[in-house]
């Protein structure tokens, strides 16, 4: 398994993502909160750069207490990014889709070492 520099711990804060390459193999790798999500820069749908869209909480339904629809809100926990091709989402803890938790991108491990960040590929 290869190990891919990705950047400086310092230099990469929560919020921030970073796509490294190897070859053809593009991987795109986040941080939030503190920890970091490595995921393959191809989305499930057309082959879309998914790890380059927006990062932006999951909207959620607000139903009252007889499940009639009340609004929509942001999630206080849950994050998603969306591919900038057509829109599909994915939970940045998981890497599922959004509207379908089928479908998965492939996830890579992520290490911190002496204050560097790597992603370890094959």
């Amino acid at each position: 398994m290869a190990e891919l520099f990705v950047d400086r711990a310092a230099e990469f804060a929560d919020g921030d993502r970073r796509i490294v390459s190897a070859g053809t193999l593009e991987i795109g790798v986040f941080r939030w909160e503190g920890e970091y999500f490595a995921y393959r820069n191809i989305c499930a749908h057309q082959g879309g750069p998914a790890c380059e869209g927006v990062l932006m909480h999951k909207v959620e339904d607000v139903l009252g207490p007889d499940r009639s629809f009340q609004g929509q809100r942001f999630s206080e926990r849950d994050i998603h990014f969306v591919c900038p091709w057509h829109g599909f989402e994915y939970d940045l803890r998981t890497g599922e889709c959004a509207a379908d938790r089928r479908l998965k991108l492939r996830a890579y491990p992520v290490v911190v070492r002496n204050g560097d960040v790597y992603v370890l590929a094959d």
